[in-house]
């Protein structure tokens, strides 16, 4: 009985040692003092420029290959579906617009912000086709978008 009663006892203190945290102190890294900043190393882009003398057949199939290879999944969805729906209908002076729009930041992050109004757009880039691009990124119409369209649908005229 006795050794029952310590038997009892060890297996009891053991499981409540268990249910305890190894440690009981908290460490957490705080801020060091000594640490460099990082660097940031800026690459310079060329600037964009209009391509002269590139036919309108050329430029929407351009445009139609350059909306789906973004830097970033999200824009890659987006443009290629923006340009399926309208790329084959728009004017000179709108694909201009876009061929800028989609080609002079250099920064993916920012044409996406722009197209969901997170963070508004210059002046430079606000124009009729940045209002088309708005619009389409609204989804009025709930479309299910989680991927690009394949490239061979893309292009009408083939």
């Amino acid at each position: 009985m006795f050794l029952a009663t310590i038997a009892r006892k060890v297996v009891h203190s053991v499981c409540q040692a268990s249910l305890r945290p190894a440690v009981s102190t908290v460490i957490s890294r705080g801020y060091r003092g000594d640490a460099p900043e990082p660097t940031i190393i800026e690459i310079p882009l060329p600037p964009w420029q209009e391509r002269a003398g590139e036919s309108l057949d050329i430029k929407r199939k351009r445009l139609l290959y350059e909306s789906r290879k973004r830097g970033m999944l999200e824009n890659c969805i987006l443009l290629s579906l923006f340009a399926k729906q309208y790329l084959n209908t728009m004017s000179e002076s709108q694909l201009k617009q876009y061929d800028r729009l989609i080609n002079e930041p250099s920064n993916d992050w920012d044409i996406y912000y722009w197209a969901t109004e997170t963070q508004p757009t210059p002046d430079v880039y606000q124009s009729e086709v940045m209002e088309m691009l708005k619009e389409f990124t609204k989804n009025k119409d709930m479309e299910q978008r989680l991927d690009a369209p394949n490239l061979e649908y893309l292009d009408k005229s083939s």
